[in-house]
């Protein structure tokens, strides 16, 4: 079974005492989805690349964002298993947490569109249960306890 592998980022900003976490509105067509959904910044790991670089690259290509901050001992790996062309692929996608100061955006060709939400409107917008749990590791993370 082919197994691919993918680095991401939850990406959050403070404004005042809230927080918002940034979403990315992906195409079905140009993701291998079935239908369009709601998820965080995330690519493949190009051949010599250290996770934090596809981060950085990734987050850089898909939101235009710099300035990015990552938040230590967070680090969080997914898996799940999709069909392309007819074949089971087993995809495993390790995520970090990243604080940045800039809220304006500028979506890739990738994407029809974005989102700064907070923690509850967040959860309601994400397409999959796994990215709702690494949203609610993120958020309990950065929460004060």
């Amino acid at each position: 079974m082919p197994i691919e592998r993918s680095a991401g980022a939850v990406i959050f900003r403070r404004e005042g005492n809230k927080v918002y976490y940034l979403l990315l509105y992906y195409p079905s067509i140009s993701h291998r989805a079935e239908k369009d959904y709601w998820d965080f910044p995330k690519g493949h790991i190009e051949k010599g690349e250290k996770l934090e670089e596809t981060v950085k690259r990734e987050i850089e290509e898909e939101a235009g964002l710099k300035d990015i901050n990552f938040i230590k001992d967070f680090k969080e790996t997914i898996k799940y298993f999709f069909k392309f062309k007819g074949k089971n692929i087993l995809k495993f996608v390790t995520f970090y947490l990243i604080e940045t100061k800039t809220k304006e955006i500028k979506i890739s060709f990738e994407h029809k569109g974005y989102k700064w939400l907070t923690y509850p409107e967040a959860l309601k917008y994400l397409s999959f249960k796994n990215a709702k749990e690494i949203l609610k590791k993120a958020n309990d993370f950065i929460s004060p306890r």
